[in-house]
């Protein structure tokens, strides 16, 4: 099994454009080259999880997703780094595009694409770890069974704390947030993975 950082995009990872869909308005948010390349090397499978909602309010198509997607793969391949996954939930439950306009359990901050993910990706989850901008990022990676990072940068408004929602740290960008990750990793986690590749 392998660990992962569950990174949400709008905010986190990339500038927060609303709604945007277009490859040509994607900017990597500052600290994030140093910071994935530092989880990286330490042998952190790396997945962005994005909550889409703009295909469920008809903003835009979710066949546009997938330049999207690959933008963000290369300005990070450029950089010398690799995403592991990208799950985006298009769902809203008061959206007008009837297929997507639903309740669900991917859409954060419910767990359901890490889950898919853990799944999919054979993810250890308890040393695994979310880092996003607002507190539903940080639910969303609570509920998984990870352990969560907020980027306090502005995004997070309302600041309604639940069971669920507390943080273990609050960094500055996602550079400070992937330093904090790998000074608390436990030394239980790296003395079972050095067995298991014997």
């Amino acid at each position: 099994m392998r660990r992962a950082v569950f990174i949400d995009k709008d905010g986190t990872l990339i500038s927060n454009v609303p709604y945007n869909a277009d490859p040509d308005k994607i900017v990597l948010e500052q600290g994030a080259v140093e910071g994935l390349r530092l989880l990286q090397e330490r042998g952190y499978a790396l997945i962005v999880v994005s909550n889409q909602a703009g295909i469920a309010h008809g903003y835009f198509r979710e066949e546009e997703m997938q330049p999207v997607i690959a933008k963000v793969s290369q300005l990070l391949s450029e950089a010398g780094i690799a995403l592991d996954g990208f799950y985006y939930c298009p769902h809203h439950p008061a959206g007008k595009i009837t297929p997507y306009a639903i309740s669900c359990d991917c859409r954060k901050p419910l767990p359901g694409m890490l889950l898919r993910a853990a799944k999919e990706m054979d993810i250890f989850l308890p040393e695994s770890w979310m880092i996003g901008d607002i507190l539903n990022d940080v639910e969303a990676g609570n509920r998984a069974g990870c352990q969560s990072v907020l980027l306090n940068n502005g995004n997070e408004t309302v600041w309604e704390m639940n069971e669920h929602n507390e943080p273990a740290y609050i960094a500055n960008d996602l550079r400070d947030a992937a330093q904090f990750i790998v000074k608390n990793a436990t030394a239980k986690f790296r003395t079972w993975n050095s067995y298991i590749k014997r």
